[in-house]
């Protein structure tokens, strides 16, 4: 990522942090994201918490409809990542 998307990737990081509730999420990413684009994001995340939860990839795809390479990304991403999908599960299981 060159300096200026950095930056910009900062300034929208920084917007998600300024959202104070759950009503302001919403707006703010159907705004930002296209209905397709929410939907991968929280079937990315429902892939996440299946790997992380012990199912295998064949229970995934068959249970979500979930391509294999989606939920082999995730996996990678889980494996070598720098663990963004553990934190914000595992502040999801607290929550619950």
């Amino acid at each position: 990522m060159t300096n200026d998307h950095h930056l910009h990737a900062k300034d929208f990081y920084k917007a998600i942090l300024s959202l104070e509730n759950l009503e302001e999420c919403e707006a703010f990413f159907s705004d930002i994201c296209t209905i397709q684009e929410l939907e991968a994001f929280s079937q990315r995340l429902e892939v996440a918490k299946l790997l992380l939860s012990g199912k295998n990839y064949a229970d995934i795809c068959k249970d979500t409809g979930t391509s294999t390479a989606t939920i082999c990304r995730v996996g990678k991403c889980i494996k070598y990542g720098d663990g963004g999908y553990k934190t914000v599960i595992s502040r999801l299981d607290k929550e619950d």
